[in-house]
Formats: C-alpha cells, structure tokens, sequence
C-alpha cells in the first residue's frame, strides 16, 4: 500500500519520487515523515510538499484503490516479482504502474512499434503487415495508441490474434485519442493499458515524451515505421538507444517529408529492415511462414497477373493502369475487383490502387 501511495500523489512525478526515496529509502518511511510532520521534505518544492502533505491519509488511498478495481484498474509496484523486468534495466523505471487488462507477462517479447500520426497510405499498411506478421510469430507489440502508425500497428497484431500493449500519457481510465475508443476496448481483452499516471489524470502535452521511456523500456526492440526529422517518435529511438535497445526503421525516398527521420536513423546506425521476413528470422522471431507461396499458388486470370504486376506500395490510377498494361479501362476494374476480392489489391483512394501482398 505505501508504494500505490506514493504513486497516487496528482502532481508528482518519477523524478520526485527518486529524490524522496533518496532521502528515506522507502515509500514508508516517507510516508512515516509526512504523517507526523515532523521532518521536511527539502527535495521538493513547496508546491509538491503541499501535494504529499496533503495525501497522507492511507485509508482514502485504499478507497480510492477499492473503487478502481471495481473498474478493472490495478497497480504493480517496482517490487512485485512479476513487474517487468525488461523495465527494470532503465534508470528511470516507474516506481509503480497503473493498467488495465493484462500485464506484460515475464516470458514475453514486444517490440515497440511507433510512427507518424498523420501517416501515408504506405507508412499505414507497412505498420500493418508488420505487426501481423509479429503477431503471428508469437510477439507481443507495444505502442501508443496514438493517431496513424501506433494505433494501425497494435490493431492489426490484434487482428492477427496477438497481445498489444498501449502506454498512456494518461490514466488507463481516460481513452486518449477518444476516437481510438474500439481499439482501447480490443486492448483491455487482448493485452493491457498501461500507465505510470495515477487514473484521473489528464492527458497534457509533457506527459508524453516522459511515457515515450516506458515504451521503448518495456521493449526488446524499438522500430520506426514512418517519422519527421523532428518528432516525438525520434525522441522515444533516441531514449531506447540511450537504454542500450536495437533500434531499426524502415527506409524511404529522400523527396518524403515522413521518411526523413527513418533515414536519418538508418543514416546513424539503426538497423534497416527491406525484407520483414528476414528481420523476423535474423533476430530469432520467425516460427511461422506467411502467405507467399499460397499467393505465388493462387490461380490468377491473365489480365489479373498483368495488372497485378504493375502495381506495387505506391498507389496507381486506373488511367496509369490501362495505359502499362494496354488493356481497355473496363478489363481494368475487372481485374482489380478480382484481385480485391483475392486480397491481393486494396483502394487507398478513389480509383487509386496498391498492392497489398
């Protein structure tokens, strides 16, 4: 109960609690001080000193802690045995965190996958078919939960049956973005929520780059699908290179504004990954084999196998379509509407097609 109370304190944060347990060692001795107010707290502000003071009453913790299990809320110390132990190995682990659903269990392996929020079409279905893919081989994958790569990433690794993990610059009790309500949902069953916020807290803007450390802390490796030069997702690569994590990216053209901060890394020395199948085995993932020779079987018409020939990640027009593979505009959309149905073609946008296996 002293670690859940020295956590639940609104206003303080990590740092403050290392300077506190600098001083006493132990949340209850801690706790011991500002209960009989009989020693200072001088590693706080006067601020923060007025916010522990104010919370000493053990029995509103417990309260307050009775009505968050009612709502499937539950807290893990530091010192709980199965506490992740991956994020142990970083000099600012959370003293104690805060989820719902399950927790990152001691046999498992995630990897973060994180990107742009306001991705391309590309960057959206790179994410997808790579967390599926590490779905598939047994990898559990943490994120955000956040607009574009995150959220994309952590549904389709649902989608494919395995555990996500999404950590929040809030209360596991506040679903941030709102819209991502479907996908928090999905998250509670088949995976967790988690947060070193106490429930109740807001999602402001500087909670963010401090939840980024739990991200990549929480994780074997660290992969960038799509970024700016400047973003927070370079922030979360820079903070588990710190943390001593592989960090790899997808590369892109030199002309696309999200590809930048992905060169920029590969330019650094982050891993590239061209071939995901070959990623999955070079790091020891792959178990099981995907769908390119049941694809490369599947029985294709001729005018099927030449459109789909000339299609790749970038999308195509029908315009651009008719006139590579010189067949009329009808035959075209015949075809695609075969290949759809086939899942090998999907429409990113009127009349505009990508390959997608």
């Amino acid at each position: 109960m002293e670690w859940l109370w020295l956590c639940s304190i609104p206003g303080l944060y990590e740092a403050d609690r290392k300077k506190l347990l600098q001083v006493w060692q132990e949340p209850g001795r801690v706790y011991a001080a500002v209960k009989g107010r009989t020693e200072k707290l001088p590693v706080l502000s006067e601020k923060k000193m007025l916010s522990v003071r104010s919370h000493w009453d053990f029995s509103r913790v417990q309260e307050a802690y009775h009505k968050w299990r009612e709502n499937g809320i539950q807290f893990i110390s530091c010192r709980n045995p199965a506490y992740p132990q991956q994020l142990l190995q970083i000099s600012d682990y959370p003293s104690g965190l805060f989820y719902k659903g399950a927790m990152i269990s001691g046999e498992e392996v995630c990897v973060a996958v994180i990107g742009a929020r306001m991705c391309t079409y590309n960057g959206r279905n790179t994410a997808e078919t790579f967390a599926g893919r590490l779905a598939e081989n047994g990898i559990s994958v943490v994120s955000g939960m956040a607009y574009g790569i995150d959220a994309r990433a952590q549904a389709a690794c649902l989608e494919a049956g395995g555990k996500s993990y999404a950590v929040l610059g809030c209360g596991v009790d506040i679903c941030y973005p709102a819209e991502n309500r479907e996908l928090y949902e999905k998250l509670v069953r088949s995976g967790g929520i988690i947060s070193e916020f106490p429930p109740g807290t807001a999602p402001v803007s500087w909670h963010f780059p401090m939840r980024n450390r739990i991200i990549s802390g929480l994780s074997k490796i660290v992969v960038v699908v799509e970024a700016r030069k400047k973003s927070g997702t370079l922030i979360t690569a820079d903070l588990a290179l710190e943390q001593g994590r592989d960090v790899y990216a997808f590369p892109g053209r030199m002309q696309d504004a999200l590809s930048a901060g992905c060169n920029r890394l590969i330019r650094d020395g982050a891993g590239m990954i061209t071939d995901i199948e070959e990623f999955l085995e070079m790091n020891g993932f792959f178990t099981k084999k995907n769908d390119k020779e049941k694809n490369s079987n599947m029985v294709l018409a001729s005018s099927e196998k030449l459109v789909y020939s000339c299609l790749d990640s970038d999308a195509k027009n029908l315009q651009a379509l008719a006139e590579e593979t010189d067949l009329p505009i009808w035959q075209v959309m015949g075809a695609l509407s075969a290949l759809e149905l086939k899942g090998l073609v999907s429409e990113s946008g009127k009349n505009n097609y990508v390959k997608m296996k």
